[in-house]
């Protein structure tokens, strides 16, 4: 079984593996796909979860590029054209950085389980994949992500939600 072939049969969510899917069919017989690769209609009933930043070299920062209504609705704030930093809680922002860093210079997919909580009290799982994009096939420059939350998103638009990321489970697959 191939490392592919193993992170499909682990992620549970199938409108993850349709992302995954497609951004292999994207990347061709290239390392990696670049942004324009990337076909919204493929994946568009599955936009509200999709995500996406670009590495700014210069910066040394992610900027947002996408972020469907769902990711919107836990985050709280919209990510286009923002540095990462500004989109995240302070206890998580350099944590998201450093691990979105780890997927462009691996190259590797990170897939990730863990909890979500809502301020009502309730909570729920968060299931996400991570994919390395790349302008030259080469050297990677973004990452375009899905993030498939299992919970009442009524309460997450009305009250706020937190992902707890410093207790997911991570698992990467290195891609050479």
């Amino acid at each position: 079984m191939t490392q592919f072939q193993t992170l499909e049969a682990t992620i549970q969510s199938p409108a993850l593996k349709a992302v995954f899917s497609h951004w292999l069919d994207a990347r061709g017989d290239r390392l990696m796909p670049a942004w324009r690769d990337i076909d919204a209609a493929a994946i568009g009933k599955y936009l509200p979860m999709v995500w996406a930043w670009r590495y700014d070299f210069a910066l040394s920062t992610f900027i947002g590029r996408l972020a469907g209504e769902e990711i919107l609705a836990v985050l709280g704030k919209e990510i286009r054209g923002r540095p990462l930093d500004q989109c995240f809680p302070a206890n998580a922002a350099q944590l998201v950085h450093d691990r979105y860093k780890a997927v462009i210079t691996g190259p590797q997919i990170m897939h990730t389980t863990g909890h979500v909580h809502m301020k009502t009290g309730r909570h729920g799982v968060g299931e996400r994949v991570v994919l390395p994009l790349s302008a030259d096939g080469v050297t990677g420059d973004g990452v375009l992500g899905a993030t498939e939350y299992r919970l009442h998103f009524g309460d997450a638009k009305r009250v706020g939600a937190a992902i707890d990321h410093h207790h997911e489970k991570i698992t990467v697959y290195p891609l050479v």
